[in-house]
């Protein structure tokens, strides 16, 4: 890619940026670029931040630009996100893949986050097929009882999840929002895109 390229299409750059993911060391790789295209590849990335490009486990995830990347508070979070909305709530997604065996099946992490609310409201739990990948998405509202799993909790009113499932071959992937009922609400559609594109690559 890039010999003889004087432009970048969303599709080229799009190869470009895992490029970058699969190196440790995030630096432009000069030998898949010329001087005809480093003007143009430098503005590209100007508008589409590699920070928004998440590699886990052989599928890449294109965040809305909206969202804000941030280090992962848990080496268990390949990477997460702070979402906004109209009334300046986040909500937090989180990105996490366990190996092929680690966390459990899927029901049983959805069972998991049901019991983080007291009284779950509006659960909704739907399984589809994209290019032979199965994706659950799973959500509801409530009371989120916020903590670490062993620990003490913290009651949050007017929470909700938004989440997703990924039977990825190399193991599950999880993708999981959570914060203020308005924030989720408002970047539902949004973690959903981002989800099903990635399983169009």
């Amino acid at each position: 890619m890039g010999k003889d390229i004087e432009y970048f299409t969303p599709a080229t750059l799009h190869d470009f940026q895992k490029e970058i993911n699969k190196s440790s060391n995030p630096v432009i790789p000069l030998n898949l670029v010329n001087k005809k295209i480093l003007i143009p590849l430098l503005f590209s990335f100007y508008l589409i931040p590699l920070s928004h490009a998440v590699e886990v486990a052989g599928f890449t995830f294109t965040a809305p630009t909206e969202w804000k990347s941030s280090p992962p508070t848990s080496s268990m979070r390949k990477a997460q996100f702070e979402a906004p909305c109209s009334t300046n709530e986040k909500a937090e997604v989180t990105f996490f893949h366990f190996g092929s065996t680690g966390a459990g099946g899927i029901q049983a992490n959805v069972d998991r986050w049901m019991k983080q609310f007291e009284d779950p409201q509006g659960k909704v739990v739907e399984t589809e097929k994209i290019a032979n990948v199965s994706v659950t998405f799973a959500q509801a509202h409530g009371t989120f009882l916020s903590g670490r799993p062993f620990g003490a909790k913290t009651p949050k009113p007017g929470y909700a999840l938004m989440a997703a499932i990924i039977d990825g071959s190399a193991g599950s992937i999880f993708v999981k929002m959570t914060g203020p009922k308005t924030a989720v609400d408002e970047n539902t559609e949004a973690l959903k895109k981002m989800v099903l594109d990635s399983l169009k690559e």
